[in-house]
């Protein structure tokens, strides 16, 4: 992989959905096609650690005839149907796919399901292509990449260095454009080190917003279902499929979701960054940290992670090492030497706590949850290196537990903590080797993050401008009750008010009209200028409004925001129907400008203008 002298971001054979997409409409490409070319770099890569097991090429063949076949017959349409048609994807091996075994990296484990994960059956009907599982540290228990019998899956960029995990398949298919996205898991980091080790995205949701029905679990109150894509916004494109409750799944839940981001970002950083010796890392960090700087509307703060890191070491020293004994079953006692030693390892500790340690580690797990909610008041999301390290297989090999360790500071604190995340590439370190940044944020928080991530990587140049406004108005649907609200003035969308509604995280639902029994005018001394909306029964018009949807919750927030003599009230639109919206106290349109012959504030403004 190359670095591209003009800006220091790497070149690679990395897909992207929306070219892939945009091919396809100019009938550029051909499913068919791009299968083929995928088959063809697959030999030539001669990488076989990366897979498990894949579709033969005539399976995958005629599956790609079959999209192509209905592409024939619906047009490009069938891409606004099925989002994700026609793009690759990859999945790691401890993830159901119906006839394919799965063997969470261990043959004597392996079974095969009739039934496809949750995740993998949403994808398939969203028009998505399967390529192949992918290989793994053992049982998900691992960050290295190296804890396999299918062997040690090398970095797509310098194959001496490990890859990550222990979804390291999945993150170096797409790395080296084998896939478009990949399905990983996260337990403890292992949707976000491989993504930051092999330069590219790594989503990784909070805790219950994707189904893991199909899943082998590592430690199932903490396993997530994650992403690796290229960028964030094919990652939030496959978010966005994948996510929602799931019967199947006792700990799927519906999310409220915070607004994108509100008027001043403010970004906490770690006061005190750990790179256990690594100077190119550390280097690599604080170039990223004078890129971000350029952004001056981001604020930053300093703070004390003692607390995340503290609970990051319950993880391996804790009780929930015996949740990881369980998902193993009878296999640790029947055929333990089928277990990957380093594994076999870790996961027989499980065996040594007792239900008072659980209790215990619970207590003071709620006391770390408490700290981090206090610590999340402050800060719209916490930005870390997505690890501080990156070793070579050799000097993992070398202390599969120390390296092992050291790899996950920054990310074996998250899921205990209940929050979400998102990995995302820096520009390389001085010696080649991808950097990656990971942002973090309270459960919810997933479209905030990816959005914020959008406006970081700007600041790397590797991302056009309006990639984060273009995102922000693509949200995940509301998992929580919700009211309309008509405005029609300050609060329009682009007008000075607006971002009353968006940091209440509403979203614009409708561009419609009030009922023709409302008058409109242009009120006196009011910063910024507002118009006043009143019902008059006769002599009445219609008149333009947008109606924006916004979760109940908020719905105080907003009304406490608005000052006389403007109020909320009960608007009648063109079609009938009854919504929340802004009105005027007659008395307050006395001398003031009747401008109802406009039609509406924007054409008020704009006669204005021209004027």
């Amino acid at each position: 992989m190359a670095l591209d002298a003009v800006n220091d971001i790497p070149t690679s054979p990395q897909l992207s959905a929306a070219k892939l997409h945009a091919e396809l409409r100019a009938g550029a490409l051909s499913i068919v096609a791009l299968s083929q070319r995928l088959l063809a770099a697959r030999e030539a890569l001669a990488r076989p650690e990366i897979w498990i097991s894949q579709p033969s090429d005539e399976a995958l063949l005629a599956e790609a005839a079959r999209l192509d076949a209905l592409f024939a017959a619906e047009g490009a349409a069938i891409l606004d149907r099925l989002p994700l048609f026609g793009l690759p994807f990859a999945v790691k091996d401890n993830i159901d796919v119906a006839g394919h075994a799965t063997t969470a990296a261990c043959p004597a484990f392996a079974y095969t399901p009739e039934r496809s994960a949750t995740a993998v059956e949403r994808l398939l009907a969203a028009g998505a292509l399967y390529v192949g599982k992918t290989n793994l540290d053992q049982f998900a228990t691992g960050l290295v990449g190296t804890r396999s019998p299918y062997g040690a899956v090398r970095n797509a960029v310098d194959p001496d260095y490990v890859s990550g995990g222990s979804s390291a398949g999945s993150a170096v298919a797409v790395a080296l454009g084998l896939a478009v996205f990949a399905l990983g898991t996260d337990t403890a980091g292992s949707g976000r080190v491989p993504a930051g080790f092999n330069g590219i995205v790594g989503l990784k949701p909070s805790i219950g917003l994707v189904s893991t029905a199909g899943v082998v679990p590592a430690c199932r109150s903490l396993d997530c279902v994650s992403v690796f894509a290229s960028s964030v916004a094919d990652a939030w494109q496959v978010l966005a499929v994948i996510a929602g409750p799931d019967g199947d799944d006792s700990r799927s839940r519906s999310l409220p979701m915070a607004a994108p981001l509100p008027r001043g970002v403010c970004i906490g950083f770690d006061a005190q960054p750990e790179f256990f010796g690594d100077a190119q890392a550390s280097a690599a960090y604080e170039k990223a940290l004078v890129a971000l700087r350029t952004d001056t509307a981001i604020g930053q703060i300093d703070l004390d992670l003692s607390p995340l890191t503290a609970a990051a070491e319950l993880l391996y020293q804790g009780p929930w090492i015996a949740e990881r004994r369980l998902a193993v079953g009878d296999l640790l006692q029947t055929q333990p030497d089928a277990i990957d030693p380093v594994v076999r390892s870790v996961i027989a500790d499980g065996a040594t706590f007792s239900a008072e340690d659980l209790f215990a580690a619970s207590y003071r797990m709620a006391g770390y949850r408490a700290a981090a909610v206090r610590m999340f008041d402050g800060i719209d999301a916490l930005l870390v290196p997505t690890a501080p390290t990156h070793p070579r297989i050799a000097e993992v090999q070398a202390d599969p537990i120390g390296r092992n360790s050291q790899l996950g500071y920054y990310t074996n604190f998250v899921n205990l903590l209940d929050l979400a995340a998102i990995a995302i590439p820096a520009s390389p370190r001085a010696d080649g080797l991808p950097f990656g940044l990971t942002l973090i944020g309270p459960a919810g928080s997933d479209h905030r993050l990816a959005v914020l991530a959008l406006r970081l990587q700007q600041a790397f140049g590797d991302q056009p401008a309006g990639a984060a406004p273009r995102l922000a108005a693509d949200p995940l649907p509301f998992a929580e009750p919700t009211i309309s609200v008509a405005v029609v003035g300050a609060h329009l969308a682009g007008q000075p008010l607006n971002w009353q509604l968006i940091e209440c995280g509403a979203r614009c639902t409708a561009l419609t009209r009030t009922a023709s029994r409302y008058r409109l005018y242009a009120l006196a001394n009011t910063t910024p200028a507002k118009p006043g909306l009143v019902r008059v029964d006769e002599e009445g018009e219609a008149i333009e409004v947008e109606v924006w949807e916004m979760p109940q919750r908020q719905f105080g927030r907003l009304m406490a925001q608005v000052g006389a003599p403007l109020g909320i009230g009960s608007l009648e639109l063109a079609d009938g129907s009854s919504v929340k919206g802004f009105i005027c106290e007659p008395i307050a349109v006395r001398g003031a400008v009747d401008i109802t012959h406009h039609g509406g504030w924007r054409r008020y403004l704009a006669a204005n203008r021209a004027a």
